[in-house]
């Protein structure tokens, strides 16, 4: 298709740079500085997708991240699913098509819902799908009303990426609120991130005709986007979403890079000082009759397409209001060429200026009762408000403004409080911590100097001493807008039609909300989740306030006694690569390293990452080998002679003071003020709700002193929770702990000739089973060295984990190498440690326990004291206990071929059904001592369900298994004790 709705100049669009590009399998052509919305736009295409619940015809209603109409799935290399088109930046190649329909938008099958929606309502499938089970609907359902498929293929290596940061001031927004403040701020020498989720900096400069200074105002922005990249102390991000803010201002920030860039997404862990929030407004939506037709756009949109974008929407056009800046749209529209058939005002009197600026016919205390057409508007009706003659206008773009909405999701992530504004009609910030600042539209200042002056004062507030620097010294010249409002949450006919959308995105009418207040749902967090208005990928940007205002006219409440619901992260889609982030080396993301991290590397171990940023060996091939051969090769020799793997980054603190012992005693589930001195216990931690927090071993060095090791991704959890229980639950213990996790490093020698090996390598210490039990701790020399061994075991067999300092580790690594060559010694990472536990049925953080489990579930009821009076979550597991119904436990799997290895994290259901599930598969190993497959599972009811069959789910088939003790060698432990 050619470019019909491209204006013939203007716009911040690359001319000379055309893309080609295919949007549902249709080959279309735009420009450098497109997106795929304002491209399709460009090309004629107004019908572009079909929505959520009855696949009604949608278009291209938003200009930004508020976009509730139409959402893509992106396909070939960068695949993606469920992204706004109107942020798809356009790229040479790019191939895109429609989400829930087809074969497409403009002939979807499933349109045939909208026939039936009287007996749709919202919520209608909790009452509906009853018999026989919600599970035999499930699926054809989810088929209907849905997005886009997870993307299949792999993404390639290295396309995401992780980065730690921390500054002074992050702030989020590249606006002229947030380019004012973070000048200020990096002016006075602080350390800046300024992230903007724009491909440009400017805000709503970027389309609004504003002058600052007497000169353009997006030449002001180009000068203070230069100075602050000549500032080595500010970062600039665009393309950088601020997607989340956690506790003690710990944001995250998704990174879009182009597709020069081999990196596709990068998430930044930024823990800031202090925070500048300038993320603007949003404009929403006002409801009426058909208000989602393809061809119903967003005033801001329409300016926004014809200014930055060159692009013409429409030819013929209505623009229905209910505040004044609707009237400099429609200035900005005739300029376009674009005729405006009437303005339609909710206000009862309209000012003068704005008359002036409308070139139309004006109707005061009007309002639109329905739209007609289907694919595209055709004709809108409106009417006096309260009743009155109807006027008709023919047209094919209806152009709405209903307010704006400060967006305040970064600020309620904060916790900081908002209040309803009835001279703006919108929710403002009001009340938050000391360390977040809300500035600009997203404080409510919508008018430029406003916003300009907000900025530089949260500069200067943020950072002492700079209110003595140089401002930007801004100052607006230009006439803007006058914005004047009056509420207007729905037409009089909304209320009585099927199709008045308060969300757009998700298909929820005003009938839906006032269903939900009559059924009793009346809290607007209820009408939320009844409804699941705000609940879709747009997160009610356009609609929130909407649903607000229908609940405030239903109930006669006013909207602060409605209040708002909880915004949560993400504020925006966000793929889980960018969340989970991978690297390549330390330069992007520091890693932890031990002392013999190189000569792992040096021997060809492939390198994992552990928990808290530990690198690590997961296992050592040797020329030829797969990782299965390399894992079986490392476990013979620990299960038949001896092998030696780095237990350093396990996390390590001494314990002491008069209090210790009753300390552990309260934090570990067993018994520790009772333990000889040079002997240690296994021990479990529970969190004040009863689940597993963390294992580890404890072991008594002196009558009030003791070292506790702990899970390696553990560590730092387990640190915080010992000094917040001692400093809120216990103030009156004399207790101190110190962190020696990279004091002491570990070797652990592990195997039937560790004992051996451990002579041949020389110690004072007395190594012999009578001198030195299982779950015993000596200090002596090793090889030379000073050195604290403990008898502890990971793998089942015979261990000694020898402690020395980190600078005598790869000396004392590479003297057990040397003298264990002649037992056939390996090196073993992590995969076969993995395996190792595996077959003995000792429990990982990382499987076993998955938030769910307490001890009893895992088979370590006997963990759990009965001499005590009380630990940490003793109650909140009885409670637990006492409720009916059986819970998943810890069984044993053996797949009926011994040959068959299947995933971890595989679902269990009853006969291999698609229904709910009744377990999962934790892990699952080649077991070397038993030449077969080995797997672990938390299985309802299972401890009482040995010997019977459990069926795994896997794509395309079922994998039948027995159920068997989650113990596969050496049951009696004979082995480590020798």
């Amino acid at each position: 298709m050619t470019n019909a709705g491209r204006l013939a100049e203007g716009g911040r669009v690359d001319r000379s740079g055309k893309i080609q590009f295919t949007f549902n399998g249709k080959s279309y052509q735009g420009l450098k500085g497109d997106t795929l919305a304002s491209a399709l736009l460009a090309n004629g295409e107004r019908l572009t997708a079909r929505s959520f619940k009855y696949h009604r015809p949608r278009g291209i209603m938003a200009a930004g991240i508020e976009e509730p109409g139409t959402y893509v799935e992106l396909l070939g290399s960068r695949a993606c699913a469920n992204m706004p088109a109107t942020i798809v930046e356009l790229q040479p190649g790019l191939r895109a098509k429609s989400v829930n329909c087809w074969p497409s938008p403009g002939t979807d099958f499933a349109a045939l819902l909208q026939f039936f929606a009287p007996v749709l309502p919202a919520a209608f499938y909790y009452k509906t799908f009853i018999w026989p089970g919600w599970r035999l609907y499930e699926p054809a359902i989810r088929r209907v009303a849905g997005l886009a498929n997870a993307p299949s293929g792999s993404p390639g290596e290295g396309s995401f990426e992780a980065r730690n940061w921390n500054c002074d001031v992050l702030v989020a927004g590249a606006g002229p609120s947030g380019l004012a403040a973070a000048l200020v701020a990096g002016r006075a020498g602080a350390r800046v991130l300024l992230a903007d989720q724009d491909t440009e900096a400017g805000g709503h400069l970027l389309w609004h005709d504003r002058e600052i200074n007497g000169r353009p105002a997006m030449e002001w922005v180009g000068k203070a986007v230069s100075e602050l990249a000549d500032m080595p102390n500010v970062i600039h991000l665009q393309n950088a979403l601020v997607w989340a803010i956690r506790e003690h201002n710990l944001l995250l920030v998704r990174e879009q890079l182009s597709d020069e860039s081999r990196i596709r997404e990068r998430n930044w862990r930024v823990r800031a000082g202090r925070v500048i929030l300038a993320t603007g407004a949003t404009e929403r939506t006002l409801v009426f009759q058909n208000n989602d037709r393809p061809g119903i756009m967003l005033a801001s949109a329409v300016q926004a397409y014809i200014h930055r974008y060159a692009v013409r929407p429409g030819k013929r056009a209505v623009l229905f209001s209910n505040n004044g800046s609707i009237y400099a749209v429609a200035a900005a529209m005739r300029a376009a060429g674009i005729e405006v058939a009437a303005i339609i005002d909710a206000r009862a009197t309209v000012p003068g200026f704005d008359r002036e600026m409308a070139g139309a016919e004006v109707l005061a205390q009007h309002e639109v009762i329905t739209v007609r057409g289907s694919r595209k508007v055709r004709e809108v009706l409106a009417e006096p408000i309260g009743g009155g003659k109807v006027r008709r206008f023919a047209c094919d773009l209806v152009v709405v403004s209903g307010g704006w909405n400060p967006s305040v999701q970064l600020w309620s992530q904060s916790r900081g409080k908002l209040r309803y504004c009835e001279e703006l009609a919108a929710f403002l910030p009001y009340k938050g911590t000391d360390r977040a600042i809300s500035v600009g539209g997203a404080a409510g200042k919508f008018r430029l100097g406003q916003a300009l002056e907000s900025g530089e004062r949260a500069g200067k507030r943020v950072l002492k001493g700079s209110d003595r620097i140089e401002t930007p010294s801004v100052r607006e010249t230009s006439q803007e807008p006058h914005y004047d409002i009056t509420p207007f949450w729905h037409s009089r006919a909304a209320a009585k039609n099927g199709f008045a959308f308060v969300d757009i995105m998700n298909d929820v009418t005003v009938g839906d909300v006032h269903l939900a207040i009559r059924e009793g749902y009346d809290n607007i967090e209820h009408v939320k989740r009844f409804t699941t208005a705000g609940m879709g990928p747009d997160q009610g940007r356009t609609g929130n306030v909407n649903v607000i205002g229908a609940v405030s006219l239903k109930k006669n409440l006013s909207m602060d006694e409605v209040g708002v619901t909880t915004y949560r992260p993400a504020t925006a889609p966000v793929s889980f690569g960018a969340i989970a982030g991978t690297r390549e080396g330390s330069v992007v993301l520091p890693y932890r390293h031990t002392p013999i991290t190189q000569w792992n590397i040096d021997r060809g171990a492939v390198m994992y990452e552990a928990g808290a940023r530990w690198r690590r060996p997961g296992y050592f091939p040797k020329a030829g080998e797969s990782l299965q051969e390399a894992v079986n090769r490392e476990a013979k020799a620990v299960r038949d002679g001896v092998g030696v793997y780095d237990a350093s980054p396990l996390g390590t603190f001494e314990i002491k003071g008069p209090d210790a012992g009753k300390f552990l005693d309260y934090i570990y589930t067993n018994d520790f003020s009772d333990l000889p001195v040079g002997m240690g216990k296994y021990g479990l931690m529970l969190t004040d709700d009863g689940l597993i927090l963390d294992d580890g071993v404890s072991f008594r060095l002196g009558r009030n002193r003791f070292q506790m090791s702990t899970s390696t991704g553990g560590a730092d959890t387990v640190y915080r929770h010992m000094e917040k229980t001692l400093a809120v639950d216990r103030p009156n213990w004399s207790v101190m702990i110190t962190d020696l996790t990279c004091q002491w490093m570990n070797a652990t020698i592990c195997g039937p000739h560790a004992r051996e090996l451990l002579h041949a390598i020389e110690t004072d210490i007395d190594i012999s089973r009578e001198a030195f039990p299982f779950m015993a701790i000596r200090d002596g020399r090793v090889a030379g060295m000073r050195a604290r061994v403990a008898r502890v075991s990971f793998t089942g067999e015979l261990s000694f984990e020898v402690n020395v300092r980190a600078r005598d580790m790869l000396s004392l690594w590479e003297t057990i190498m040397a003298a264990g060559a002649s037992f056939g010694i390996e090196p073993v990472g992590s995969e076969t440690s993995h395996a190792l536990r595996v077959e003995k049925g000792f429990l990982s953080l990382a499987h076993e326990v998955d938030g769910t489990t307490d001890p009893f579930d895992l088979g370590m009821g006997w963990i759990m004291s009965r001499k005590k009076a009380d630990f940490l979550g003793k109650r909140s597991v009885m409670i637990r206990r006492g409720a009916k119904g059986p819970r998943r436990e810890l069984v044993g799997l053996l797949t009926r071929d011994g040959k068959r290895l299947v995933e971890e994290g595989a679902p269990i259901t009853r006969m291999g059904r698609k229904e709910c599930t009744e377990g999962l598969v934790t892990a699952s190993v080649w077991s070397v001592a038993n030449s077969r497959s080995v797997a672990l599972a938390l299985l309802k009811g299972g401890r009482s369900r040995m010997g019977e069959s459990a069926y795994i789910r896997l794509p395309g088939e079922i994998i039948e298994a027995e159920i068997v003790a989650p113990c596969f060698y050496d049951p009696k432990g004979l082995r480590l004790r020798g």
